[in-house]
């Protein structure tokens, strides 16, 4: 069973990782590869990557999720 984080994850995860690939270079794609069941291995890697906590990475993610959602909603 999923959770509503993972959920609003799946739904635009293309988008959202090149947004996150353009603001933060040193991801790749091998760092932002997402499969179900795995957002902690995901977190942990941009966590890496990014020498932010898990809960900073969190943050960051969900921020881009929320105004990546605003943007399509304004067109």
């Amino acid at each position: 069973m999923s959770t509503p984080t993972e959920d609003k994850l799946k739904g635009n995860w293309n988008e959202l990782k090149g947004k996150l690939k353009q603001k933060y270079g040193e991801l790749t794609d091998d760092d932002l590869t997402y499969a179900e069941g795995k957002e902690d291995e995901l977190y942990g890697k941009m966590q890496q990557k990014l020498g932010k906590t898990k809960d900073q990475v969190r943050d960051i993610v969900e921020d881009m999720r929320s105004a990546f959602n605003k943007e399509k909603q304004a067109h």
